[in-house]
C-alpha cells in the first residue's frame, strides 16, 4: 500500500489516501473505505496532469508501489530552492515510456473523483 496524500478533514484530524494493487486491479482507500478504481485510471490522469519526470532535480524516495507489468509509481518529495515548504509528487513510470510527474494532492483528487462516480454508477 502507498500512501499518496494527506490532508485535514472536516473535524481537524489528519487523513491519509493509499493506493493499492489488489488482484491487478488499482484500489484507493480514502477516509478507511476502498474504492476502485477504473481501469487505467492512474494513466490517464498522469498523462492528463503530468510532467516528464526530471530526473536532475533533487528529490526524496518516500516509498514505491509496483503496480504490474513494467509499471511503477513513486512517491517523492521536492524542495525547490523558492519554495519554503517541500511538495509530494508522484511519479508513474513505464517500461518503454518516459516517466511522468504530477502533484500528489492532484492526482490523489482526480482519482478519488474518478473512483466515486465508477461506484455510484454501480
Amino acid at each position: 500500500m502507498l500512501k499518496i496524500h494527506e490532508y485535514s478533514s472536516a473535524n481537524g484530524s489528519l487523513s491519509s489516501v493509499y493506493l493499492r494493487s489488489v488482484e491487478g486491479e488499482l484500489e484507493m482507500i480514502a477516509d478507511d473505505r476502498p474504492l476502485a478504481l477504473p481501469n487505467g485510471a492512474l494513466r490517464a490522469v498522469l498523462t492528463r496532469y503530468g510532467a516528464p519526470f526530471d530526473t536532475e532535480a533533487h528529490s526524496s524516495l518516500i516509498a514505491s508501489l509496483q503496480l504490474g507489468a513494467g509499471e511503477s509509481l513513486r512517491h517523492v518529495r521536492h524542495l525547490a530552492g523558492y519554495d519554503v515548504i517541500a511538495r509530494d509528487y508522484l511519479v508513474y513510470e513505464l517500461a518503454n515510456g518516459e516517466a511522468l510527474c504530477a502533484l500528489a494532492a492532484t492526482v490523489a483528487a482526480a482519482l478519488l473523483h474518478l473512483g466515486q462516480a465508477q461506484a455510484a454508477r454501480g
